[in-house]
């Protein structure tokens, strides 16, 4: 142990107060209420130019997908427009209160996940534009995708700022519970189901209801659960499902290269990433099939497969996903990172914000690409505001499930005393980012209509199919 290491242990941590009174003090340079700000600069880089920037770098043949999807509506244009909104944070005030940012922080980007115990839990689920930056940021992102979920529900303003207003106080309201936990029992904190059920729901019927089954299907999602429903009985044994163009097995990669020569390159990077115990239990399976898959709405274009694996036998499967990771959108406005690579990005990122993810959780690169690895079905369950998922009547109540898990989030990375200091007891922070979320709303709807135009006109590819 280098002898700064050991000093650093021998000093003095300031109490709880000193650090309050710290995140205090963080007011004086950057005031809550400076957080309603939401100013577009003269020279704005225009949103199509910054999608057309990233389309740079993703599978061609895929871009006019991820624009399909994001022509859908106003929300699903604002779930694959990070970048955009990274851009314009970066010219509006921000108290310097570092946590690792989720990065792109929406309310479809939670769901149930489980712990290496095998425990079901409820928290933030991607981590593709992960980084350490202001906390600000993550909560912006969240409050502004609530207001533009709720108008997509049909929902005027004043049930916008509701679902607002539960998001932050609750937010708020567990920095300061939080800021109080021994350090130890905070990594030890979780939102299960006991949790959800007893401080969240509370005694809204539906809500219950829609719970109960989120939580059933998360828990058939396992390795074994959908066997059925990714692979299919061939002469060679079970083989993985096509479902082209968004699931496709194909030999050649990107570059050029055979897909067989990238996996073994991948894979073998990876495992060095692994502890020992997972190591050897991967190990002990056997690669069966592979397909390239495309995924979400943002992700669109980056390579991405999945990887089949049997143990035993076909009883015994198990589904690794190989997930490129490029540069997060948030780098240029928070440069000073001290990660090798973008998948040690991403998987320190979740190891930090999820504090038990899953055990297959790890990192590899090719020559031309860094990877992240993680299992593809482990209990793993998405949410959707609206179309099947959750409702006007039901929004509330998840509301305060995504302040809960982003403060648990900020609070594993950062430090709860100081962001509790800062947010404050009073509606100060909630006003602001009610606020700020109705302007940009309103800059969300307005680029909305631009991407639209650029399509119609044919600046913008766009895939004519219902992906």
């Amino acid at each position: 142990m280098s002898s700064d290491l050991y000093n650093s242990f021998l000093s003095k941590n300031p109490s709880i107060q000193d650090r309050f009174d710290q995140g205090k003090a963080i007011r004086k340079q950057v005031n809550r209420s400076s957080l309603a700000e939401m100013t577009v600069v003269k020279k704005r880089q225009t949103p199509i130019d910054l999608l057309l920037d990233q389309a740079k770098t993703r599978i061609p043949e895929y871009v006019p997908i991820r624009h399909a999807r994001m022509a859908a509506n106003p929300f699903a244009f604002f779930r694959g427009g990070a970048a955009i909104f990274a851009y314009d944070l970066s010219t509006l005030p921000s108290p310097p209160i570092s946590v690792q940012l989720g990065g792109d922080m929406h309310v479809s980007n939670f769901g149930f996940f489980s712990t290496t115990e095998h425990r079901l839990v409820f928290g933030i689920n991607d981590f593709d534009e992960t980084l350490p930056g202001h906390f600000d940021w993550d909560l912006k992102r969240l409050t502004a995708s609530a207001m533009i979920a709720a108008h997509g529900l049909g929902q005027d303003q004043a049930y916008g700022e509701s679902i607002v207003r539960a998001i932050v106080k609750t937010y708020r309201q567990y920095l300061l519970e939080y800021a109080h936990t021994p350090y130890i029992e905070l990594m030890r904190t979780y939102i299960d189901e006991k949790h959800l059920l007893k401080h969240a729901i509370n005694a809204n019927v539906f809500s219950q209801k829609t719970l109960a089954k989120i939580l059933l299907k998360a828990k058939k999602n396992t390795n074994t659960g959908v066997i059925g429903k990714l692979t299919k009985s061939t002469p060679e044994g079970q083989r993985l499902i096509d479902h082209p163009p968004l699931v496709e097995h194909i030999e050649i990669s990107i570059h050029g290269r055979k897909i067989t020569a990238l996996l073994d390159a991948a894979l073998n990077t990876y495992t060095q990433s692994l502890l020992v115990d997972r190591r050897n239990l991967l190990m002990r399976y056997k690669i069966i099939d592979w397909v390239r898959k495309v995924v979400g709405v943002g992700s669109v274009g980056t390579s991405c497969w999945v990887i089949y694996f049997e143990g035993l036998d076909a009883s015994d499967p198990l589904f690794l996903q190989v997930k490129e990771a490029q540069a997060s959108v948030l780098a240029p406005y928070f440069p000073h990172t001290p990660f090798a690579t973008h998948g040690e990005r991403v998987v320190t990122g979740q190891h930090l914000i999820q504090g038990a993810p899953d055990p297959f959780l790890g990192f590899g690169s090719t020559l031309e690409n860094d990877l992240y690895i993680r299992q593809l079905r482990d209990m793993k369950g998405g949410i959707s505001i609206g179309e099947g998922g959750i409702d006007v009547h039901e929004f509330p109540d998840f509301a305060k499930l995504f302040g809960w898990a982003l403060a648990n989030a900020h609070a594993r990375s950062g430090d709860p005393a100081v962001l509790a200091g800062y947010c404050g007891q009073s509606e100060a922070l909630d006003d602001a980012m009610v606020q700020f979320s109705i302007a940009y709303a309103q800059q969300n709807a307005s680029d909305y209509e631009t991407f639209l135009l650029a399509i119609k006109s044919g600046k913008v590819s766009c895939a004519t199919r219902d992906f």
